[in-house]
């Protein structure tokens, strides 16, 4: 017998998890390990159940958390800002209860953003495969597993089956090498991976993201590049387990314990793509070549280094990349050849599952500390889970964020999409550490720019698009 082909570690984890090939057109049906449900995309999912008449197939296997339409105002309650957002959080609680699926509520002292909340809890693990009703589900490929979004019919399908009908896709490697320099993060570094590739760069591909830089980044790190690769069109994201992900699981609630720890963490660490496995694509970039990143348009791919200029759109080659801008630059209320630290904003948001977990609070009150946000600037922070935010006043961040004139809020999606009362008026122009910066994504006629959290903080305090690296 020959040898067997070097596989990827996309590959591994889909043969592992694949139940039966459906027809000679590359469809399988696939097992889901797990899912998180959130208030917003499930609704019509049990419905569908309910009409069937259907179970769901492992309750145990699903989690629900109320994270997108919920207030972050400080002083949390159970009130919903509207009748609407009041009817899918009361519908949410009934469905738990009807089909006996874990609900963390808004009060739930574990509730917070689905894809802070699910790694917290030890939910995630690698190896496994999550589909979530939420592109954003890419994020747990930092602790390697496949994660990817998913339909509300596909959520009916999965919790009716614990299956899901898919199709394999193309593989991607993207290798990130060497050091960071002062002031760059790992937003910054998917920034420019998103910038060189374009946003439809990683469409039909699951990524993996290999290289030192990569290595050297902390968990947290990984899951930033991981929930923001989806703005280049990727559909999974993985990186192979390593002892920092070890370390990031071991002990939290749900993760194993005793003898069944040991043999897990050898199968993890054993779990990656092949030397020789051959990718279907492959993109690299130097981690020295990467500066402090913001957005100038109205697509994530619109970026530049903070340091830079807005683009004319007639050095576009492309007749629709150059109509993409124009239509940008009108839209944010730019001119060709500004100055980007020239930018005023009205604006700075930190949250997000892209950039609200612990080491990103800590970034931003290295930069706040014994600071003040400039005069006409609305500046808030919401953390991505209540978990968060307990550690962060336990560390005493939130008085370096209030001190310096920040809103110190309670967890939920927030001002990353205009789904609660946390939304900007036409005009306004937000510095925001989320992951999106469409037209009418944080309220209609408002205007994003996407950065890191450090680099929100930054502009926070300047009053206008600022370079983190004068913050020392």
């Amino acid at each position: 017998m020959g040898m067997e082909k070097p596989k990827t570690l996309y590959d591994k984890i889909i043969d592992a998890h694949t139940v039966r090939s459906l027809d000679g057109d590359g469809q399988i049906l696939l097992y889901i390990d797990r899912t998180i449900l959130n208030e917003y995309t499930s609704p019509q999912a049990f419905s569908g159940l309910r009409e069937a008449g259907r179970k769901v197939w492992n309750p145990s296997a699903a989690l629900m958390v109320v994270d997108h339409v919920n207030p972050t105002a400080a002083r949390r309650t159970r009130r919903m800002p509207d009748a609407g957002a009041a009817r899918q959080v009361e519908y949410f609680a009934e469905n738990a209860r009807d089909f006996g699926i874990e609900l963390f509520d808004v009060l739930d002292p574990r509730q917070g953003i689905e894809h802070v909340v699910a790694p917290e809890q030890g939910l995630v693990m690698p190896g496994m495969v999550i589909a979530a009703g939420d592109s954003h589900t890419t994020a747990y490929g930092a602790l390697g597993a496949l994660g990817f979004g998913i339909g509300t019919s596909d959520i009916e399908h999965y919790l009716a089956t614990q299956t899901l009908v898919y199709r394999r896709l193309k593989t991607m490697r993207i290798t990130v090498d060497g050091r960071m320099p002062f002031g760059v993060t790992a937003k910054d570094v998917v920034m420019e991976v998103i910038r060189r590739i374009g946003a439809d760069g990683a469409t039909g591909y699951a990524v993996e993201f290999a290289g030192s830089a990569i290595d050297g980044m902390s968990v947290e790190g990984r899951m930033t590049v991981c929930t923001m690769i989806v703005e280049a069109g990727a559909r999974g994201a993985v990186i192979a387990a390593d002892r920092k992900v070890l370390d990031y699981i071991e002990g939290r609630p749900r993760a194993p314990k005793g003898e069944l720890w040991g043999r897990a963490c050898e199968a993890w660490l054993a779990l990656g793509s092949d030397p020789g496995a051959v990718f279907d694509c492959e993109v690299t970039l130097r981690a020295g070549e990467v500066s402090p990143m913001v957005t100038w348009g109205t697509s994530p791919d619109q970026a530049a280094t903070v340091d830079g200029r807005v683009p004319a759109p007639d050095e576009a080659p492309d007749p629709v990349r150059r109509g993409a801008m124009l239509r940008a630059l009108d839209y944010m209320g730019l001119t060709p050849g500004m100055p980007l630290a020239a930018i005023t904003i009205s604006h700075a948001f930190i949250g997000s599952c892209t950039n609200a977990r612990i080491e990103d609070l800590r970034d931003a009150a290295r930069v706040l500390r014994g600071r003040r946000v400039a005069e006409g600037v609305r500046a808030m922070i919401v953390p991505g889970s209540s978990q968060v935010r307990r550690q962060a006043e336990a560390e005493g961040l939130d008085r370096v964020f209030t001190e310096a004139g920040f809103e110190w809020r309670q967890s939920g999606c927030s001002m990353c999409l205009a789904m609660n009362d946390d939304i900007l008026e036409p005009g306004d122009r937000c510095a925001s550490s989320t992951n999106r910066n469409f037209e009418g994504r944080q309220g209609p006629g408002a205007r994003t720019h996407l950065m890191s959290p450090a680099m929100v903080a930054a502009a926070a305090v300047a009053g206008r698009l600022a370079d983190v690296r004068q913050f020392a």
